[in-house]
């Protein structure tokens, strides 16, 4: 079941790791305090995603670690490896909503075999057939994002707070992010899908 989700003013997080510095969102010139997520916006990200060594950039909304409602918008380019993992139930689920661009998610069973596949995309993409918005993710379910489409961008909600002692559980059949073998495994999950989505290939 998709969340309603309402977007309100508040600082911009300079944490290290993923979280991007860049330029804030547009201020709305109204009499509300309200941010605005402009197209220049959402291409600052677009581009710092390209320019990563990592092929994806993310760029938290909420203020801290603290916020009940943890979201953040997330850029990634088809090249950009998201080993699967799940969430815990003190996690609880992850929602994701296409942004721009066209993505799958991926659901694993325990032995690493894939058991589910959604395509989500927004814009041109969204009028295709077997296309969704997005989804809601249940914890305990190993999953990963592929992104089919260059500069394709999610929005991720999560219940707070975020404790950064509990990270996500990376797969043990998954191999290690920036190794030959990963390289390889994204690949052919990626050709999986494409297979499975034969037009994906002309969806530009």
């Amino acid at each position: 079941m998709m969340r309603a989700l309402i977007f309100v003013s508040l600082p911009q997080m300079n944490q290290s790791g993923d979280n991007a510095k860049g330029s804030a969102a547009t201020n709305w010139s109204g009499s509300m305090d309200i941010t605005v997520f402009s197209t220049n916006y959402l291409n600052d990200l677009a581009e710092q995603a390209a320019g990563s060594p990592r092929r994806r950039q993310n760029r938290n909304v909420h203020a801290s670690y603290a916020d009940p409602c943890q979201r953040m918008f997330n850029a990634i380019d088809p090249d950009s490896y998201l080993a699967p993992h799940r969430h815990s139930p003190l996690q609880g689920n992850e929602t994701i909503v296409a942004v721009r661009g066209l993505l799958a998610l991926v659901i694993f069973d325990d032995l690493g075999r894939i058991s589910e596949s959604l395509l989500i995309g927004a814009g041109h993409c969204s009028a295709r057939e077997g296309v969704a918005a997005g989804a809601d993710i249940p914890p305990l379910r190993w999953h990963t994002i592929l992104a089919l489409e260059a500069a394709s961008i999610l929005l991720e909600v999560k219940a707070g707070p975020f404790d950064p002692q509990m990270p996500k559980e990376v797969a043990p059949w998954a191999p290690e992010e920036g190794t030959p073998d990963a390289h390889r495994y994204h690949q052919s999950v990626i050709e999986r899908i494409r297979q499975q989505f034969e037009w994906c290939e002309r969806s530009k």
